[in-house]
């Protein structure tokens, strides 16, 4: 399947994906079935509620407040144009929802965006390759509308109330 492509197999899982080593992006996750609109992809769990601060591998769970995911999660790579976006499942962790049909073989991402406010720990430029590329990888804060508008209903619900209290605090600054 994929070692055809330059990419050596890490770990298999029967929950419809796999772990893959690619020459060109690193570690990344691939659908070995199909998946729908608003299927569950992956679930998601949390393995430390607490980290000190944000990193690359951390997941924002609220304004203050990051979390590790365990399980391949923290392997799903970003893309710009993702086919995943993010669900708070019952323990508080991201369950990872196709937002369109992911077809065997195609890699599954989502936009980091979608669960980090900011952004600073990544390198400037994004090289995810797709046409839609913003060429940086950003966090909600700096997301243009336009993104914004399209991952309603897969981003993490803090990021929309962190965005409605800062418009609130700037409308409260100019009266």
């Amino acid at each position: 399947m994929k070692k055809n492509n330059g990419c050596e197999l890490l770990e298999s899982a029967e929950n419809g994906y796999e772990l893959f080593e690619s020459t060109e992006k690193g570690e990344g996750i691939f659908a070995t079935k199909r998946f729908y609109r608003n299927d569950i992809v992956m679930i998601g769990s949390l393995q430390e509620e607490n980290v000190e601060k944000n990193h690359s591998h951390a997941s924002q769970m609220g304004e203050f407040r990051h979390a590790l995911h365990g399980g391949l999660i923290s392997k799903v790579n970003h893309s710009c144009n993702p086919n995943c976006g993010i669900k708070l499942n019952a323990a508080g962790a991201h369950d990872f929802v196709a937002m369109k049909s992911i077809e065997i073989d195609d890699e599954v991402t989502f936009d980091y965006a979608m669960r980090n406010y900011s952004i600073e720990y990544f390198p400037k430029n994004c090289c995810c390759g797709s046409q839609n590329c913003r060429k940086s990888i950003t966090g909600w804060k700096n997301l243009p509308e336009k993104f914004k508008s399209t991952y309603i209903g897969f981003v993490a619900p803090y990021l929309i109330e962190m965005d409605r209290n800062k418009r609130a605090l700037r409308v409260t600054s100019l009266i």
